[in-house]
């Protein structure tokens, strides 16, 4: 694993595409984000050159932000998305956040579950958040002091 450069934007816009082709973040917005650092921290895990997944968080104060999370199909399985979130947790631990903050659709349940098992607790529901398709978020929260790696 290892932070994400300007030359991979490319590559997570076109990953971002295919993993949310109804949101994904396009080039200009991974450079606004890139552009955000030190603030905004990236990182990617990569296997001979293929992008098989990144994540990043907001490091604003006591509560830091998930900002994106996300696993190319062909590299789902093998926990990688744990590692992801260890990573972020480990990040926001370091920048003394003392709660870590995200929102993940409902109907993500691989998500849900990972989050779960790290200890988020959902704090409030948006209803019919994401669109199209009326699907809610659940914004979740983890206390760091007590967060498990």
């Amino acid at each position: 694993m290892r932070d994400v450069r300007w030359t991979d934007i490319p590559r997570l816009a076109a990953l971002e595409s295919e993993l949310f082709p109804d949101d994904a973040w396009a080039e200009a917005t991974w450079w606004a984000e890139l552009a955000a650092r030190p603030r905004r921290a990236y990182v990617v895990e990569e296997d001979a050159g293929t992008l098989l997944g990144y994540a990043g968080v907001d490091l604003g104060g006591e509560v830091a932000d998930v900002m994106t999370m996300a696993v190319a199909p062909a590299a789902r399985g093998r926990g990688l998305g744990r590692q992801l979130l260890d990573e972020l947790v480990a990040r926001a631990r370091d920048d003394h956040a003392e709660h870590l903050m995200l929102e993940v659709r409902a109907d993500n349940d691989v998500a849900r579950n990972l989050y779960d098992s790290k200890g988020f607790e959902v704090l409030t529901v948006r209803r019919r958040y994401y669109q199209p398709g009326d699907v809610d978020a659940h914004i979740m929260r983890l206390s760091l002091e007590g967060a498990t790696q």
